[in-house]
């Protein structure tokens, strides 16, 4: 897993959200979540992998491309697996919310913990300053605590983002109670818990509930940036429980750490479709598109920020 791999996924995920860009604030969702998987489906064919997709898209009855189980890449490439989301944000992208961002990690095989996709998660990640020091088994007043610490602040100067649902009506008042600071989400728990890492960024915390895709890719990404992520899964009803037995899960209530989420060597890249806190979104110009993006490897904790010029008449080839 070298560096060159590591640059070829990174066009993957910008071709990914240069599509998706087309039907930014167009309000179809649907039409942006699927342009952006036709792209990266068709370029991962030049990639010098055999990769199997262990989390994708969706259930192969139910999409006809990156789905879990496919097989991409060339057939005597070196063997990885795959864990994406073309489109991390889809309502976002429709109505030109932040946060929005195309992303794909790579591990060794046996690297990603297997669940069932539609599974959520309740997640805790943070950056390299509270590593080690926060726990879901922790009250939440004692984590406020050991964050403020850590980082040499009042209480009160903790912000913490959390996805805007009903569900987090709790979390929220309690939060606020406490006296940190809330930041509501719309959109794009993944970007938001990469954003704990930047000192610049003012998020301190991402806590809450989400899918369980998306804590696992985050998992990866953590890994290579010094951060942490804390994920339980939450099943909500008996055929949840009843896929988790079959994937041999069988104590939901378990905390998987980053390395259990992510395990071996990992790569990661992302490019941001709209602007958020640690990604700029496509800017489209005349002529072309200028894309942000960032590739990481856990081997090297390598971290690289890219801003790459498109080029086109009209639209992407990929289009």
């Amino acid at each position: 897993m070298d560096k060159n791999l590591a640059l070829e996924v990174v066009r993957i995920t910008e071709a990914a959200a240069l599509a998706a860009a087309q039907w930014l604030g167009k309000g179809d969702e649907s039409a942006a979540d699927f342009a952006a998987a036709k792209a990266m489906s068709k370029l991962f064919k030049d990639v010098d992998l055999r990769g199997e997709i262990v989390i994708g898209e969706g259930e192969q009855d139910a999409i006809d491309l990156l789905y879990h189980g496919e097989i991409v890449g060339r057939e005597n490439g070196p063997e990885f697996e795959i864990a994406l989301d073309a489109l991390e944000g889809p309502i976002a992208c429709a109505s030109g919310a932040p946060n929005a961002i195309s992303v794909i990690a790579i591990a060794e095989h046996g690297g990603f913990l297997r669940c069932p996709p539609q599974v959520y998660m309740e997640k805790l990640a943070v950056g390299p300053t509270g590593k080690g020091l926060l726990s879901l088994d922790k009250p939440l007043e004692e984590n406020l605590n050991a964050l403020a610490a850590a980082k040499n602040v009042k209480r009160e100067r903790l912000t913490v983002v959390v996805l805007d649902r009903p569900r987090h009506e709790g979390l929220v008042n309690e939060l606020r109670r406490l006296g940190a600071r809330v930041k509501l989400i719309s959109d794009g728990d993944l970007s938001a818990a990469l954003t704990t890492t930047r000192e610049d960024s003012g998020i301190d915390l991402l806590l809450g509930t989400g899918g369980a895709a998306q804590g696992i890719i985050a998992a990866a990404a953590l890994r290579c940036l010094g951060g942490d992520i804390q994920g339980r899964l939450t099943p909500r009803n008996e055929e949840e429980h009843r896929l988790l037995r079959r994937a041999g899960i069988t104590d939901p209530s378990k905390i998987y750490t980053a390395e259990e989420m992510a395990r071996g060597t990992v790569i990661f890249a992302a490019t941001g479709v709209t602007t958020g806190e640690y990604l700029r979104g496509v800017r489209l110009q005349h002529g072309g598109a200028l894309t942000n993006s960032v590739v990481m490897r856990s081997k090297t904790r390598t971290i690289r920020f890219m801003d790459t010029h498109h080029h086109f008449e009209d639209y992407p080839e990929y289009d």
